[in-house]
């Protein structure tokens, strides 16, 4: 993600930046190119000059540039610098497994440091180099492709300016270069350069380097063969990184902060708090905490802050929107986690963008796995507490990924079998689903039936229609009390341990149902397994006390009291779908306007894709709430121009009504699957 996509120290990601220890050490041997050189690599600007030592009679032991043997390993290691069509020369490195004779090019661009993403170990062997991020390492060894990883221009040993998830070229980027023309030459160059490969090329990328791997299939070289964007950033402010229907992901400051300050993310985020909720209470607004931390001199900073509705400065960079204007030419793989805590949105968008074009079938793919943000790289036998009965991620490379892959990289594996283009994991019976289109449960033009789900008095939750009688729930929002998105202390976004942000979307919900600040709404035991596939629809009749307002609506799975084999799980609140809007763009998401104060007021959005059964003898349960912190920023309640610049009397007391009555009925639309559609499962 852009926002909270990033490597940690030494496993995956952290606060959204590689490891910052390593960082300074890491810029200046790239800068220096002193990696193992015995490769092609362009043509030097002329012979090197030779030092002479300051005291001759005592001269350094040092080499002036010394080169690392390659004796007994499995591989070559290139480390070059590739030009772009504008001058600008790219840090890249190229692994070339010994023996590879007309291998295909597995390629990924990243603004997260390829010299750490492919020196996991100084090893001589090449499956010790690779290391989590973007490295489905088996696949790639045992594919004998041949690994290339690039700083993007601006980051690492790249020349050039960092903007961050550069724009295409036009009207927010009137450069000739943007990252699908340092694609392009970069294949040019590769094809042109590598002997051992075969002139074939995929690209791939989770987070924000599955951005970078939509960016070529706009114009792309002939040379690509195959895309494979993992949990792509694709929409910043519709529900990626920055942004959830205008609310602003506050937990992402950090991210912004040592990606953007410096080239080497050497600049680190101070927070002198060890509980993020007090840090991010202690300044009020999420601009008053960034000026605080000298965020105004970071471009990307000022542009977020001067768009916080979604108009043209969004709605241009969309990759979904961008994509959908011309055919598909390169076969492409979109692969999404159903409890994606970052990138939850961007995979879909693009999927639904280009399903609707005839033109696209056959070239477009879809994988859906029970994973947090980058999980189908690593073990995926559960999330949390929950058991998926299985390594999904296993399977995933080895009977999706891998054989997709080879299909179109090698030479002599085109017969090598397509999948079905969706692979869908159900969650609750844990099964993969094989189908020919998204939302779909049936071969055939079959789609899930959007069937309403009412709230009802009492706390009650069911399929028919609110009766005559209590019109409302209501309750107090208090932005002096914000209502945790975790049970507290809440932990900065990092992957590592004792770090848990891979995990908080099926954190237990119970935390927070017992609050007097958030509604709960609860069906009677399902008496039959009910599935559901696709997006549910928050549909809210409600009023707020105050002038603007935030609604959180969260779908749940509720567990029984007692799981057998899993005792822990007894009573489990299991959120399948939860998102955030905010009130002030209830008639146009481009332009903020005031709510009006005590008028009962349509609330309609979709909460993020889901494909899941509630078992016999689980209930379903629906919360709102109006905050969810420090995840999002707060809500002052008044409506003010700008909520990043908030003053703390902004920030009031409010009543939120919520309406379950005829003619005034709220409820969430479930793509229901009707029993006995189901297309080919494992």
């Amino acid at each position: 993600m852009a926002g909270a996509l990033a490597l940690a120290a030494g496993a995956a990601y952290a606060q959204g930046a590689p490891s910052a220890a390593s960082a300074p050490a890491a810029a200046t041997a790239l800068a220096a190119a002193t990696a193992p050189a015995a490769a092609t690599a362009p043509a030097a600007a002329g012979p090197a000059t030779v030092a002479q030592p300051q005291y001759p009679g005592l001269p350094s032991e040092t080499p002036q540039n010394f080169v690392p043997s390659s004796a007994g390993a499995d591989y070559d290691s290139r480390d070059v610098m590739i030009a772009m069509r504008d001058g600008v020369k790219l840090h890249t490195i190229i692994l070339v497994p010994h023996g590879a004779r007309r291998a295909g090019i597995l390629l990924t661009r990243t603004p997260y440091n390829a010299r750490e993403l492919t020196s996991h170990r100084q090893s001589l062997h090449l499956a010790s180099r690779l290391w989590g991020y973007d490295n489905a390492t088996e696949t790639i060894i045992e594919g004998g492709y041949i690994r290339v990883v690039q700083d993007i221009r601006g980051k690492y040993g790249s020349e050039g300016d960092y903007v961050m998830n550069r724009p295409m070229r036009g009207v927010l980027n009137p450069t000739p270069v943007d990252e699908s023309t340092d694609t392009y030459d970069t294949i040019d160059w590769l094809v042109k350069n590598v002997p051992e490969s075969n002139g074939r090329v995929g690209v791939l990328g989770i987070s924000y380097d599955g951005f970078l791997a939509l960016t070529p299939l706009v114009n792309p070289h002939p040379a690509l063969k195959v895309a494979v964007p993992m949990n792509p950033m694709v929409d910043g402010w519709h529900g990626d990184d920055w942004f959830h229907y205008g609310a602003f992901r506050q937990q992402n400051l950090p991210y912004i902060y040592e990606q953007t300050a410096t080239r080497a993310n050497d600049a680190q985020w101070q927070s002198g708090y060890f509980d993020d909720y007090d840090l991010y209470m202690h300044d009020g607004s999420a601009g008053e905490l960034a000026r605080r931390h000298g965020m105004e001199q970071i471009g990307f900073w000022n542009k977020i802050i001067a768009h916080p509705a979604y108009d043209a400065f969004w709605q241009e960079q969309a990759m979904d929107r961008i994509l959908a204007r011309s055919p598909l030419a390169v076969p492409t793989m979109l692969v999404a986690g159903l409890w994606d805590q970052e990138d939850i949105y961007g995979a879909i968008a693009v999927y639904k963008a280009l399903s609707v074009a005839p033109a696209n079938q056959g070239k477009l793919f879809l994988v859906l796995g029970p994973w947090y943000h980058g999980q189908q790289i690593v073990d995926a036998d559960a999330l949390g507490p929950i058991r998926f009965g299985s390594d999904t991620g296993l399977y995933f490379r080895r009977q999706i990924f891998a054989p997709f892959l080879a299909h179109y990289l090698k030479e002599d594996a085109a017969a090598a079998p397509l999948p079905a283009p969706v692979v869908a994991f159900q969650t609750g019976t844990n099964t993969w689903e094989r189908l020919p289109s998204w939302p779909s449960a049936c071969a055939g033009a079959c789609t899930p039936a959007a069937r309403p789900l009412y709230l009802q008095a009492a706390g009650g939750l069911g399929f028919a229609p609110p009766a005559a009688g209590a019109t409302f729930d209501e309750y107090v929002s208090d932005p002096a009390r914000p209502v945790p998105f975790r049970a507290r202390p809440i932990q900065p976004v990092g992957y590592v341990a004792p770090l848990s942000w891979e995990r908080w979307l099926v954190d237990d919900q119970r935390e927070f149902s017992g609050r007097t600040d958030v509604l709960t709404y609860t069906t009677a035991p399902v008496e039959a397994p009910l599935a559901i596939s696709g997006e549910p629809v928050a549909n809210l009749i409600a009023a707020t006390s105050g002038s603007d307002v935030d609604w959180v609506v969260k779908l749940i799975d509720v567990y029984p009291d007692e799981v057998a084999g899993q005792a822990e799980l007894g009573g489990y609140q299991l959120a399948v779908s939860m998102d955030i809007f905010r009130g002030r763009y209830r008639e146009d998401l481009a332009v903020a306007k005031a709510v009006k104060p005590n008028a009962p007021l349509q609330y309609r959005f979709a909460l993020p894709t889901t494909n899941h059964v509630f078992l016999l003898g689980h209930r379903i349960m629906v919360q709102i709430q109006s905050s969810w912190f420090p995840l999002y920023d707060r809500n002052p309640q008044k409506f003010v121009p700008n909520i990043f610049f908030a003053k703390p009397a902004d920030y009031q007391k409010a009543t939120e009504r919520i309406y379950h009555a005829p003619g005034r009925a709220s409820f969430v639309e479930l793509p229901v699957v009707a029993q006995g559609e189901g297309a080919g499962t494992q």
